[in-house]
């Protein structure tokens, strides 16, 4: 009994790390092959993170597909509690962002730092993403323009006295 439930738990656990190997390089049809033959979305691989957070992020199809699958866009990574939305907004990927808000994503979400996406995509300065995140997120905390690097600032400073 032991033997099998060793074999069993080995063989999920290769079965995570497949999928979220696919996932990583954004292999969309491997993916899919996985999920279709009953890979599960929200089993974590060896090193704790799920399919969805170590996506390709520049894929949005890739998101969609896995969200589809019911991925949860709000499993906390072991490393300073982001979640994806975290991911996307500091790499300004707005149509991944994007997705994921559709299917849930909760972008009032705090790291462990007490950041919100919103302020990631400030400090990194992408003005689309900031602008998409300032529509979706209730309580800013920080304003963007105090998170936002200098090049961007006249930018951002601007868009905040449009909407006061």
């Amino acid at each position: 009994m032991v033997c099998a439930v060793i074999i069993y738990v080995m063989a999920d656990l290769t079965e995570a790390n497949k999928l979220t190997s696919a996932s990583a390089r954004g292999d969309l049809s491997e993916v899919e092959t996985l999920l279709q033959s009953g890979a599960d979305v929200n089993k974590a691989n060896r090193f704790g993170r799920t399919a969805l957070q170590v996506m390709k992020l520049g894929v949005p199809g890739l998101a969609e597909m896995l969200l589809e699958a019911k991925a949860d866009p709000n499993k906390r990574d072991p490393v300073k509690d982001l979640t994806i939305a975290h991911d996307a907004a500091r790499g300004g990927y707005l149509e991944t962002l994007q997705v994921l808000v559709k299917y849930g994503a909760d972008v009032n979400a705090v790291d462990s730092d007490g950041n919100l996406p919103l302020h990631l995509a400030a400090q990194a300065g992408y003005r689309d993403v900031v602008e998409f995140l300032e529509q979706c997120t209730a309580d800013q905390g920080n304003t963007a323009d105090d998170l936002t690097p200098t090049h961007s600032k006249e930018y951002i400073q601007g868009r905040m006295q449009s909407q006061n």
